[in-house]
């Protein structure tokens, strides 16, 4: 006799297979959500199913359009630049932090992180990217040591996801990302700061042009 899967663990199942659908780009702005094809997917009840989307509503990631139509949300300019405004308060405050208290081995696993994203941008491996170098800002917040930064990032780590996912200049990203790993392993925050500062801005430009167009027609 087998053990019938928690109801929050099948939850936690669906959610996360539909936060990467959205991610990946499986599923795209406008698409449906449909609870009813959604449990035939996934073999479920439409319980979880409902509960995975409001929790994906929370998350920022899809809509009620109204009672009966929930859609995966289109973000606009201005969630845009809110994001990155929070991810350039906090992200370069932390660089600073991971410079004054990084130790050898966190720097250790930086390189590894880097080693692994410049194996996979030589066969443009796109999702081992954007898992990697969402592993490598982690290890970033992680190194400096404030349990708080990490838990008011996280409620909207998956949208900063979403939108790194778009940018595709993948060897510029890396060089960026060993740029900061060299700045935080100076042991120098001011150096820190404002490499972690460069590479924001620079991410939060491309983002721009690639979903509303160049500066000039925006």
């Amino acid at each position: 006799m087998t053990t019938a899967e928690p109801l929050g663990a099948v939850r936690e199942r669906v959610l996360t297979a539909l936060r990467q659908d959205i991610i990946a780009g499986r599923l795209r702005p406008g698409d449906r959500l449909v609870e009813r094809e959604l449990a035939e997917r996934f073999e479920v009840s439409r319980v979880p199913v409902r509960e995975a989307i409001r929790a994906l509503v929370a998350e920022g990631f899809v809509l009620f359009e109204t009672p009966r139509r929930t859609v995966v949300r289109r973000l606009t300019q201005a969630d845009v630049d809110e994001l990155f405004e929070l991810r350039e308060a906090l992200e370069v405050y932390a660089a600073g932090l991971a410079a004054e208290r990084a130790s050898r081995d966190s720097l250790a696993e930086l390189e590894e992180l880097l080693d692994r994203a410049a194996v996979a941008t030589r066969v443009r491996d796109a999702e081992r990217i954007t898992d990697i170098n969402t592993r490598f800002h982690d290890r970033v917040l992680a190194m400096a040591g404030n349990s708080l930064l990490i838990s008011v990032m996280e409620p909207v780590a998956g949208r900063l996801r979403l939108l790194t996912r778009q940018n595709e200049k993948w060897p510029e990203l890396l060089d960026e990302h060993r740029a900061l790993y060299e700045a935080i392993a100076s042991g120098d925050p001011d150096r820190a700061r404002a490499r972690a500062l460069a590479h924001v801005r620079a991410n939060h430009r491309t983002i721009l042009d690639l979903l509303f167009g160049d500066a000039e027609d925006r």
